[in-house]
């Protein structure tokens, strides 16, 4: 029981930020702007969260507060996803660019665009911090059963943003005008212009937000899971990607498609508790495991292929004389 315990508290290291990234691209697809640039946006996100933090930490500040020092860090990451967003929104909306060629361009770009910025600014490749965001215990909520040993025990304050971030989405999306005006512009989008949406507004906003989201899972990603950042998210936002289409462009199923892949990404790095495992001697298992959660991608993915239905027109330049 211990060990599933332990499985299932580190899966929420892997499934908070996929459930943030492909929330993200959800957002984006709804307008009808594909969003393959995830990757490269949450490289960007990371890397000035990162930054961010090694500049404060270095200097001495936020040492007495480092849940403020992560909150201000996020806040960075939100806004360089914007930013670096707004490449794709402008390609993709105004200039009508192919929008798969647009964000593989991005996820190329983004790697060696905080390599370069990193050895500019601080002479090394590898952005260091101290990685002391995790949450011992959490006052009274850490007492309630089951719910309390896993999100308010060693936890991090991410886990909580990832769980706010997936209600306020499904609130957005279904319960406001601004959710069905999205959604319309990524079924329909001349039905939406013809009474009075404006569709390139709602698509640059979709885009912003899915920017935004996908900065914000860069930090989460990298700050519980190594000590240093070199511009690389270990293919996270393809799996965000993975795990949209999976959840079928629908936050709750989002939600659960997120555990499923992020509970085979644990699995990876804590197969090691399972004695029965590691008594098999199997050679290379390491390797074996680490290939699991893209292994189960692809399976899932091709029995749910087929009930796929992605909004109608993304993917497709919006044009207002088009019917």
């Amino acid at each position: 029981m211990n060990d599933l315990y332990f499985v299932f508290q580190n899966s929420l290291i892997f499934i908070i930020p996929l459930l943030v990234v492909a929330l993200g691209g959800m957002f984006s697809e709804k307008s009808g702007v594909i969003n393959i640039a995830l990757e490269g946006i949450m490289i960007i996100g990371a890397f000035f969260g990162i930054l961010f933090i090694n500049a404060m930490q270095s200097a001495g500040r936020f040492a007495d507060n480092p849940q403020l020092l992560l909150i201000l860090a996020s806040l960075v990451s939100i806004v360089s996803g914007i930013i670096y967003s707004a490449l794709l929104a402008f390609a993709s909306i105004n200039m009508k660019a192919n929008q798969v060629i647009g964000g593989t361009a991005l996820n190329l770009l983004a790697p060696a665009l905080v390599v370069f910025i990193a050895r500019t600014t601080t002479d090394v490749k590898q952005i260091y911090f101290d990685p002391i965001f995790r949450v011992r215990e959490v006052p009274l909520l850490s007492k309630i059963p089951i719910i309390g040993d896993l999100f308010f025990k060693n936890a991090y304050l991410t886990t909580l943003i990832g769980i706010i971030i997936l209600i306020v989405a499904t609130i957005v999306l279904y319960k406001t005008r601004f959710g069905l005006r999205l959604s319309a512009c990524g079924e329909h989008p001349q039905a939406a212009a013809s009474v009075g949406v404006n569709v390139y507004s709602m698509r640059w906003s979709g885009v912003l937000i899915s920017g935004a989201l996908a900065g914000l899972g860069g930090l989460i990603y990298v700050v519980p899971t190594t000590v240093s950042f070199a511009g690389d998210v270990g293919g996270y936002g393809f799996l965000a990607l993975a795990v949209m289409i999976f959840g079928q462009w629908k936050p709750i199923r989002i939600f659960f498609s997120a555990i499923f892949f992020g509970f085979f990404k644990a699995l990876s790095s804590t197969y090691i508790v399972f004695t029965f495992i590691t008594d098999l001697n199997i050679p290379n298992i390491d390797y074996v495991f680490k290939m699991i959660p893209f292994i189960a991608t692809m399976v899932a993915l091709a029995f749910a292929s087929k009930k796929s239905r992605a909004p109608k027109a993304e993917g497709i330049p919006y044009d207002p004389g088009a019917r």
